[in-house]
């Protein structure tokens, strides 16, 4: 029976091989044909007969945990020993050879060696690395190898390019390597001192002086203090002496080195030189002046002649008790105080005040909390008025105003503050309706639109076109600041001009000797004075309602009277006209736009629905007549907002990409049809374009009348009051809530 092809029961070697490649052993070196691989394996990696293997790496013992490649597992892991070697030194008699110290370091992770000597004040040789780190190779006969881990141990020898070191000791962290690879590590050796050094260092040592100076050490005050000055204001009173005066000076402390800058503190137009400095930075002395010193006689120690002669072979020694040292108290941080007296080279000068980083320092270092100022001086005079020249009627008074006020004129300047918090998207435009007062018959029944802007606070007034009037409607007044009644012409003052506070409905405006009589306003009048009423009192309800608790008892009775006959039913409801006779009958001096307020606030106003059809023929309408067509880019451009492809858009983005385009319709007109075309709080906008599109979609033409009730001008035609009813009830329990409670009289 045949045996099983297994290992061992076949003579066959091959059986079990994977690996049956050949090393190349002949190759060109030089141009000649020779053989290069005699220490290459054979077929399959295997040895050859007679060839020796040399393992090219530290083989360490396998250990226990994970096989990880050397280069990973001894990272940053290296071997440090001491050693020196001894270099011969020719052609020198201080010197027969020197002994030079360095450090071998051995990496584990891929067997290469770096020798460095440490580097030695004034040794006149090239120091630091002497062999750069790469795998050395052993010295000859066995070249073709290199050092491994097991060629290292301490006290011995080891060649290295023919330089011999000998290795004397080595860290711990090695001598726990090598004992765990299983090497016995010989005793610690010993470096041979070095003559020449020797030699060196007893030289250093006879030039130090037996007794050496005491050390001053000024730079840690430096490093603590640098950058760090004290500030102080003080005052020098130079009157006594001739063409003297009060001088006003600031000195500066350096922390760092205890010096004292002085600077004098000069007004512009004072007649004085601008100095740069009062006095230059140096140690100031207490004492003022000192004498003159000769050379040498400033010093910190004294020295001796104790006996021998001058020069060579005499004895010195230095002076302990230094009997000869010149002894100057200069100003330090401790000396100067508020109120306290500095001797500035004979000038008295009074510290009278500090800056709050000194009075920091102050308070952290000596505990002082008290650093009340000096006063030195009396309280500037007041400046005397300017009187301005009157009015010459060249211009307009600010224009006038500026040309006094500097030799080149300037133009006047705008609130441009005032221009920004007003201008945006809003119109920001109050617009009431007015009529003239007069009693000619052809004006009386003129109606005009007064436009206040609270950008700039102008006025413009203009004139609807009426049929059969006989008088041509447009621009009645150009727009521009319009000054009150009543006002001299040429005066210094400046004219009072009309403000947004001054247009209310019922007030009596005289523009340019003009008179008029507000009637009306449209809605965002009414809602832009509701939402200012402290900028406006004739909208503050809680103002109005005030006005209301002067009312006595028996008035009181008989407006309940009048109320009950104006509601039989008892709803609580009266109309509007009923209401406003009632507060225009009692006298209480309430305005017209007063009683409109109260209206406004005490009733749910009922808008009548406009027909959407007919607003769209308006828009179209407009549209059409400023040749407006940009209705693809509009489409692209809702899509482009519209991320997830709804067909919808916020109010605020619709209204963004309207704006963008510059859609030619009145704000009151676009919030109608934003109104119409919304749902919860987001709009249809193919709808609303489709809608909008008088070339794809044209609504039916539209009557005069019907246009102008949507102009963007706003006709000011009488549409009847938005208040049909007024909850009286409501409105009385506020009152006499008031007068119970008088602190609490506003909404």
């Amino acid at each position: 029976m045949a045996l099983p092809m297994v290992p061992g029961n076949s003579p066959n070697k091959n059986l079990g091989k994977d690996k049956f490649h050949k090393s190349q052993h002949f190759d060109y070196s030089n141009g000649v044909a020779m053989m290069v691989g005699s220490e290459k394996p054979g077929i399959g990696g295997e040895p050859l007969l007679g060839q020796k293997t040399w393992p090219k790496y530290s083989v360490f013992p396998k250990g226990e945990g994970s096989d990880m490649p050397s280069w990973v597992a001894f990272d940053k892991q290296v071997l440090c020993f001491n050693a020196y070697f001894e270099e011969t030194v020719t052609q020198k008699q201080e010197e027969k050879y020197r002994v030079r110290r360095c450090k071998i370091y051995f990496y584990l992770e891929d067997d290469t060696i770096q020798v460095v000597e440490p580097e030695f004040k004034n040794s006149g040789i090239p120091q630091g690395t002497l062999i750069r780190r790469h795998r050395i190779p052993l010295p000859p006969p066995n070249d073709n190898q290199f050092y491994t881990v097991h060629h290292f141990n301490t006290n011995q020898q080891m060649t290295l390019y023919s330089r011999t070191f000998m290795i004397t000791d080595c860290d711990p962290f090695t001598k726990n390597f090598l004992r765990k690879l299983g090497v016995r590590i010989n005793g610690p050796g010993s470096a041979p001192e070095d003559p020449y050094s020797n030699l060196r260092q007893q030289m250093e040592e006879n030039m130090k002086p037996l007794r050496p100076y005491e050390r001053q050490d000024t730079l840690k005050q430096f490093l603590d203090h640098d950058r760090n000055v004290l500030r102080f204001y003080c005052h020098w009173d130079d009157s006594e002496n001739m063409f003297g005066d009060p001088r006003e000076l600031t000195l500066h402390y350096f922390l760092a080195d205890d010096t004292i800058e002085i600077r004098e503190v000069i007004y512009p137009n004072s007649g004085r030189d601008a100095a740069p400095k009062f006095l230059h930075r140096s140690k100031l002395p207490k004492h003022g002046p000192v004498a003159k010193r000769q050379p040498g006689e400033i010093t910190d120690r004294t020295v001796l002649n104790v006996f021998g002669p001058m020069g060579q072979g005499g004895r010195y020694i230095l002076d302990s008790l230094r009997t000869g040292a010149v002894q100057d108290e200069f100003y330090k941080d401790s000396d100067l105080i508020l109120g306290g007296v500095v001797n500035v080279w004979g000038r008295r000068v009074v510290i009278c005040d500090c800056d709050n980083f000194t009075k920091e320092h102050y308070r952290s270092k000596y505990g002082i909390e008290d650093f009340a100022p000096i006063q030195y001086k009396a309280p500037p005079a007041p400046k005397p008025p300017r009187p301005v020249p009157p009015y010459n009627g060249f211009g307009s008074e600010e224009d006038s105003l500026c040309s006094c006020q500097g030799l080149l004129p300037k133009p006047p300047q705008k609130d441009l503050r005032k221009f920004v918090d007003r201008e945006g998207l809003e119109s920001n435009v109050l617009r009431f309706l007015g009529k003239m007062a007069t009693d000619d018959p052809v004006n009386r029944d003129r109606v005009f639109i007064i436009s206040f802007y609270l950008g700039d606070d102008t006025i413009s007034v203009f004139e609807p076109p009426q049929r059969n009037s006989g008088v041509l409607g447009g621009k009645f007044l150009e727009r521009g600041r319009i000054k009150k009644p009543g006002q001299e012409l040429f005066k210094s003052e400046m004219s009072q001009y009309f403000c947004a506070r001054d247009l209310f409905v019922g007030a009596r405006l005289a523009l340019n000797n003009q008179a008029f009589q507000l009637v009306d306003a449209d809605d965002y009048a009414f809602n832009y004075m509701e939402q200012h009423a402290e900028e406006f009192p004739m909208a503050n309800v809680g103002t109005i309602i005030s006005k209301l608790r002067s009312v006595s008892e028996e008035k009181m009775r008989e407006i309940k009277r009048f109320l009950a006959l104006s509601d039989p039913g008892s709803t609580g409801l009266i109309p509007y006209e009923a209401f406003r006779g009632l507060l225009v009958g009692m006298n209480w001096g309430l305005s017209e736009h007063e009683v409109m307020m109260l209206g406004r606030c005490f009733s749910a106003p009922e808008q009548p629905a406009d027909d959407l059809g007919q607003m769209l023929a308006v828009a179209q309408d407009q549209l059409r007549k400023k040749h407006f067509e940009s209705f693809a880019d509009m489409a692209r451009a809702f899509t482009h907002e519209d991320r997830h492809k709804l067909g919808r858009l916020s109010t605020k983005e619709t209204r963004t990409v309207c704006k963008a385009f510059h859609l030619p319709l009145a704000d009151d007109l676009l919030l109608a049809l934003f109104n119409k075309f919304e749902t919860g709080d987001e709009i249809d906008y193919h709808a609303f374009l489709a809608g909008i599109n008088w070339r794809e979609n044209p609504a039916p033409p539209i009557l005069p009348d019907d246009a102008l009730k949507f102009d963007a001008d706003w006709s000011g035609e009488a549409r009847g009051p938005a208040v049909r009813n007024v909850k009286y009830s409501v409105l009385l329990e506020k009152v006499l809530d008031s007068v119970k409670n008088p602190t609490d009289a506003t909404l």
